[in-house]
């Protein structure tokens, strides 16, 4: 039987978010087989809120696991499920949303997305679009230029009018680049998408981004070990292990407890049949209080640095103008 996962509703008003969402980033990239296959064994113990990206490749394995789901009666229609998918740096110019869209909906089989996120808030000299996610941390930062995000989101604002996205938002925007946004914008963004968890516990934006209805979802709750960006701190923290074990639950549950507990979209990647029934089993029990301040007082620390799109001839030229500094 499929388990129930809570629902979050978003600003725009269209389909409430489900809170614990599958990543589909995984590096070095699967066989399609494999991708596709993991995704329809999530949808069928009760994973409603898939999390893609034109860049991550795994568009086209998650639309034949809808499309395969549907047949075989997991879902009984593709609006049980939210899709979030991705603009890439290199589409991030008004005139490229639009077709960078169409063809996210043409892999995923899909007439509309549920949310469509500009996935960072900076430009790369279009063509060249990496087919798989290991290679865009190898972009020449020749390529890289400033985003017009006036113009950008007015094309994802009419991407929404159209009907193609029931819902538009960003990620890895700081306060201070969100503000920029909403200077402009006529459609506010219902969600911002950036790394969380107890080492980037995000206090200051999670405050903002509450204050102005814009939902955070949390990608990294486990620092992303194993991939081209992530780190080992997490999984390698001491206190996190020490509650771990006082609590008889894995420390990657604390960690997704931890930041479900905050009201967060939690989003959670694993391939693992076993993996991906643990990481569901975070909804029937809760930290303590001792537990939650232990937690809130661990150094902090962000994971994706994004170093890949610093340069000195680039539209950022430190981690401090691309994150304005707010760990």
């Amino acid at each position: 039987m499929a388990i129930a996962i809570h629902e979050v509703p978003l600003s725009s008003g269209s389909k409430a978010m489900p809170r614990i969402a599958m990543g589909t980033a995984v590096f070095p990239l699967p066989p399609f087989d494999t991708t596709r296959d993991a995704m329809l064994h999530a949808i069928k113990i009760g994973y409603r809120h898939f999390d893609t990206a034109s860049v991550y490749s795994s568009e086209e394995p998650l639309g034949e696991a809808v499309a395969e789901a549907l047949r075989l009666g997991f879902i009984a229609s593709r609006d049980e499920l939210f899709i979030t998918s991705k603009l890439w740096v290199r589409d991030a110019q008004s005139h490229l949303v639009l077709p960078a869209l169409q063809k996210s909906l043409r892999s995923l089989q899909l007439e509309y997305l549920d949310l469509y996120l500009i996935h960072y808030p900076i430009c790369a000299k279009p063509g060249g679009l990496p087919s798989a996610i290991e290679n865009f941390t190898s972009m020449s930062k020749d390529e890289l230029m400033p985003i017009d995000v006036s113009s950008v989101w007015a094309a994802m604002e009419e991407c929404q009018t159209m009907g193609l996205t029931k819902s538009i938002g960003v990620s890895n925007f700081s306060i201070k680049k969100i503000e920029k946004l909403l200077s402009t914008a006529t459609i506010p963004p219902v969600a911002n998408q950036v790394e969380v968890n107890p080492l980037c516990q995000q206090k200051k934006l999670r405050e903002f981004c509450m204050a102005k209805g814009i939902q955070l979802c949390a990608y990294s709750p486990l620092g992303a070990r194993g991939t081209a960006w992530g780190q080992n701190w997490v999984m390698e923290c001491e206190i996190l292990q020490q509650i771990a074990k006082a609590k008889g639950k894995t420390l990657p549950q604390i960690c997704l407890r931890w930041v479900y507990e905050q009201g967060d979209c939690v989003i959670v990647k694993s391939y693992s049949e076993k993996r991906l029934m643990e990481n569901l089993d975070i909804l029937d029990w809760e930290l303590n209080e001792e537990e939650r301040e232990t937690i809130s007082r661990i150094p902090q620390r962000r994971g994706n640095q994004a170093l890949f799109f610093i340069s000195e001839n680039g539209p950022y030229k430190s981690l401090e103008e691309f994150w304005d500094d707010e760990i």
